[in-house]
Parts: C-alpha cells; structure tokens; sequence
C-alpha cells in the first residue's frame, strides 16, 4: 500500500488481515466514480474467458492465459479472509515493542551486512537507504519465512469474480498472466498472501510489473526467492512513492512543559523550525532539516513517546493505511539506521475497546466525522478528540483518555 500485506508468520499474524484490504486497494488506483462497470460472478468458465478477452486485448498470448488459468479455482478460504479482516487495536508501545525485537534487529543487520553491495546499488540508484527497505522486509514477511501459502492465481481468480472489489482484483489477474508469460511466476505453484500479493516484500501482480528489478541478472524478477531482486525492487517501488534521499522521515523528539497541541497530528503546517522554536528539541541533535513541512506526531498523547514527521513519512502513509504499522515501520528503519530505542515515556491509560467505542458514539453524536464505531483511535477520531479537548481546556494531544470520555 500500496498494497496490503497479509503474512502468516506468527507475530504477522497479529495484523495480516488488518492490512490485507488496505494493501490491494494501494497498489492499485482508486476506481473513478463513472467508470465501467466490471463484469463479475456467474459462471467461472464464462468468467474466465472474459478475463482472457481482456488479457488478449492487453498484450499477452493464448497460450499464457490458458496456462494460468488452467486448474483454476475459486478459493472459499479467501472470501472468509476477505469478509473477517482484523483491526489494530494495539497501542503504539504494545505493537512497535512487539514488532521491533531484538531478534529481527539481528538478523536485519546481517542481512544488511550479507547484501552490502545489494544494498548500496539500492541507494545509488533509487535513493532509499538500506534501513528503509530492511524495515519493511521484517515487518511484512519476517525476512520471507512468512510469505503467505494461499496460491495466488486462486486467490485473484476468486476477488476479481467476487463482486465486492473486482475493479481492484481483476487488473491484478490479468498482470499476473503477463507475469506467467514472463516466466516469473508458476501459475499452480506460486503462493503468497490472500489478496494476491507476492514475495517477501508483499507485492500485487501489477506492482512488480511495473517497478520489478532483476538484481541476480537471471533474466526474471522472483521476489519469493531473491533477496537481490526484492531489494532492488523494493527499493525502486518506495522511490515512486515520494521517497527523496538524504530527507529524514521521523525523527524522535523531547517536548518542552508546555506547547500547542492542537497544533499538532498528521497534516500541520508547521516546519520542522517552527517546532524547535517552540521547544521540540530533536534527540539525535539534528537540526538540519529546519526547513523541511513537519507534523510532531503523539502515538500515545504527550506524555508518551513523540515524534516529527517530514516528507518522507508519507511513503510509509502510502504502504499502509494504519497509523500504528507506518510509525511502528518508520521507527524500525531508524533502528536499523543506527538510531537508539524510543524513550517509552509514562502515556495515559488507554481505552479498552468498548470504552473507545462509546467514546466516539458521544464524538459523533456531537457532529463529528470519526467514520466507522470500530473501536479504533483513527485519524478522524484523533482529530474530534483534540477538538473537544481543546474546547475543554485540556492539552489537545489527540490520546483517548477515561478522563476525557467522563467529561463528554
């Protein structure tokens, strides 16, 4: 996201599903509002041969689409998967502690350490350091050990003929077929995450089409079994999302007694500069990017760790849609960039789920946009609560507290 990302190793587990719906709709563009409707559902042999229609028409052979879709079936699994995703419901602390262990730190830096060559290609011709694409790579897959087992031409065949999204899966079904033609991918064989996404860096079909990179020059891009491959191409897809080198993308910082609060959230129009005049002082030091846009983010309210985004963040906010997992990501490469441990602070109690829940019936019943009740503290939900903090005279910090619920 982007693309979504659906593991199956056991800490992926905790937010695979979260993200999976999320991932697709990222790698794909967004369906216009008076486009076409796609043809979907009825009979799967009618279905199919409208999509190898399309595929014909978009530049691959007869013979590349029967070999895909021979054997095809649809997967029930997928559509349970589809229907029952997961939310985060993690805190910042529980999920970023949890995610960022000592064990993957190891074995990020010695697969930093292994591919060094790999790697400074990565930043020589794309611009994206070595720890950005390493973060990810542990987040999605555990390093490729959880890199799904569905097989993939099932899992697209079944959400391109489910009408629920198939303006999103069907171009998907039709690149994987260029995919087969290239050689790239084994039709009954290739697996990885139900939304179709594949390798170790959790990619759709499309995705690896247009930014895949062969880095072990073998002539494919394989981004199941090549770590130069993924590398590269990880590299080359995060570039097309925004990535500018030598910018930093977050940046922990220490907050003075007092400050403005409600200034503060993704979408400020602050610098970096103005922060540090208001008292942010950067932990690292670094105040050579005082120039930069930059929004101080509290995952947790003032009183827990706090952050300052800069331009960079937002490819993070392009990979996933959760807050949680971009800022859990982008605290991940600053550790494999050399950076120490975020100081964990003393934030407030949380909500439990039902607090939140009533929470933001009482922020909605008062006019405010929070979207879905789910449970979760989302942007919209963040954004009401500085609000009616800020009209109760409370730091306006965006963090759901029992306090602020009793005062509604």
């Amino acid at each position: 996201m982007t693309r979504i990302t659906v593991r199956n190793t056991a800490l992926a587990i905790v937010f695979a599903s979260a993200l999976a719906g999320a991932a697709a709709a990222q790698q794909s563009p967004a369906p216009v509002a008076d486009a076409p409707k796609v043809a979907c559902g009825g009979d799967l042999s009618t279905f199919l041969a409208g999509v190898k229609a399309d595929a014909i028409a978009a530049g691959a052979t007869a013979e590349s689409v029967d070999k895909t879709f021979a054997g095809a079936q649809l997967d029930q699994k997928v559509l349970a998967r589809d229907r029952a995703q997961g939310v985060f419901k993690q805190t910042f602390l529980e999920f970023s502690q949890r995610t960022v262990s000592q064990g993957r730190l190891d074995i990020g830096r010695q697969k930093m350490k292994q591919y060094a060559d790999v790697f400074a290609k990565a930043e020589q011709d794309y611009g994206v350091p070595a720890g950005v694409i390493t973060a990810f790579w542990a987040m999605e897959t555990d390093f490729g050990v959880g890199q799904g087992d569905f097989n993939t031409r099932n899992a697209l065949v079944t959400l391109s003929h489910d009408c629920r999204r198939p303006e999103i899966f069907r171009p998907q079904l039709i690149a994987l077929v260029e995919l087969v033609q290239r050689g790239d991918v084994d039709p009954a064989t290739t697996t990885g995450a139900w939304a179709g996404e594949i390798g170790q860096t959790q990619m759709l079909p499309r995705a690896i089409i247009d930014y895949g990179v062969d880095g072990d020059g073998d002539g494919h891009v394989r981004l199941k079994e090549s770590a130069p491959d993924l590398i590269l191409t990880t590299a080359k897809f995060i570039k097309a999302l925004g990535f500018t080198s030598g910018q930093p993308w977050l940046q922990e910082v220490t907050l003075p007694e007092t400050l403005p609060y409600e200034k503060s959230g993704i979408g400020g129009t602050l610098t970096a500069g103005d922060w540090f005049a208001l008292g942010v002082k950067p932990r690292d030091g670094n105040t050579s990017f005082a120039n930069l846009a930059s929004a101080l983010i509290l995952p947790q309210g003032r009183l827990g760790p706090a952050f300052l985004t800069y331009p960079n963040f937002n490819i993070y906010l392009e990979w996933s849609k959760s807050f949680i997992y971009t800022t859990s990501a982008a605290y991940f490469a600053n550790r494999f960039s050399g950076l120490p441990t975020y100081l964990k602070g003393t934030p407030e109690k949380g909500l439990s789920d039902t607090e939140m829940k009533a929470l933001q019936t009482k922020l909605q019943a008062r006019g405010y946009d929070v979207g879905d009740i789910d449970g979760i503290l989302g942007s919209g939900t963040r954004v009401a609560i500085q609000k009616e903090q800020l009209r109760l005279g409370e730091p306006a910090d965006g963090w759901a507290t029992e306090q602020l619920l009793n005062a509604l």
